[in-house]
């Protein structure tokens, strides 16, 4: 069942989505070298409880850390780790918030100093295709329109989209419906209306489509070892275009765009 939101609920939900993309920013100022993903998990975690929300992984499902910290080729559910980052590598950093009883959650894949030509692109092209699919998510429209947006152009590009894992509805639940897949049809799947909030996030890979989950039942990467990217933002559906209540901008003030 989707549970429509009132003008009050989007607010609170847009609170949430400026918290996380802030912590999501802070998190992005210590990205170099020689930090270890342990290190980022922390400062995530002091931000969000310094700024009177709670981290909304820690415990999820059994999830034993606020950051979701994925670093090439791991797609999503990474875990933080006392890995140190090196130059050239990539990592997507996935954070959610619990304030005033409503959820946040976004996704950014950060480069670590220089990365090559190629990973670039994948970055690019990612992050890219979670506008397009943002273009499609107004009134009167279908999942499906979100999802063939997303898929096409990636998929143009040369690269694959992730099919296990979809974008979601949020609101007092974490994941709520709708489903929002990154491939389909266009006209197909629910119709979306006034008062959805649904986050959008593409997962793709440099190479195959393929993956395999980790033993330790959360992590999920790419099953021919290629670099993976991951964006996400959350957006409530109005008539004329969606109102995005998460941003990168926080980011990218302080880091290079991409």
């Amino acid at each position: 069942m989707i549970r429509l939101k009132t003008e009050e609920e989007v607010e609170i939900l847009k609170k949430n989505g400026i918290l996380v993309s802030k912590t999501l920013a802070e998190v992005g100022k210590h990205i170099v070298p020689g930090v270890t993903t342990l290190e980022l998990n922390n400062i995530a975690e002091t931000f969000i409880r310094d700024n009177g929300a709670q981290p909304a992984f820690l415990g999820y499902g059994g999830f034993p850390y606020t950051l979701c910290i994925s670093v090439n080729d791991v797609i999503v559910h990474g875990f933080p780790s006392e890995y140190r980052l090196v130059e050239g590598d990539i990592i997507s950093v996935d954070c959610g918030t619990i304030y005033d009883g409503f959820y946040g959650d976004s996704a950014y894949t950060f480069a670590v100093g220089e990365i090559s030509a190629e990973t670039k692109k994948l970055l690019s092209v990612t992050k890219k295709s979670l506008y397009l699919g943002i273009e499609k998510a107004v009134s009167g429209n279908r999942i499906g329109d979100i999802s063939f947006a997303i898929q096409q152009y990636i998929e143009e590009n040369g690269f694959s989209v992730v099919r296990e894992m979809v974008g979601h509805g949020i609101g007092k639940k974490l994941h709520e419906s709708p489903e929002v897949p990154n491939y389909g049809q266009r006209g197909q799947g629910k119709k979306l209306k006034e008062g959805m909030v649904i986050c959008i996030e593409p997962m793709v890979n440099t190479g195959t489509r393929s993956v395999q989950l980790h033993d330790d039942g959360w992590t999920l990467s790419t099953l021919d070892g290629k670099n993976s990217a991951h964006f996400e933002l959350t957006v409530a559906i109005k008539k004329e275009r969606a109102l995005v209540l998460s941003t990168f901008e926080y980011i990218e003030n302080n880091s290079i765009k991409l």
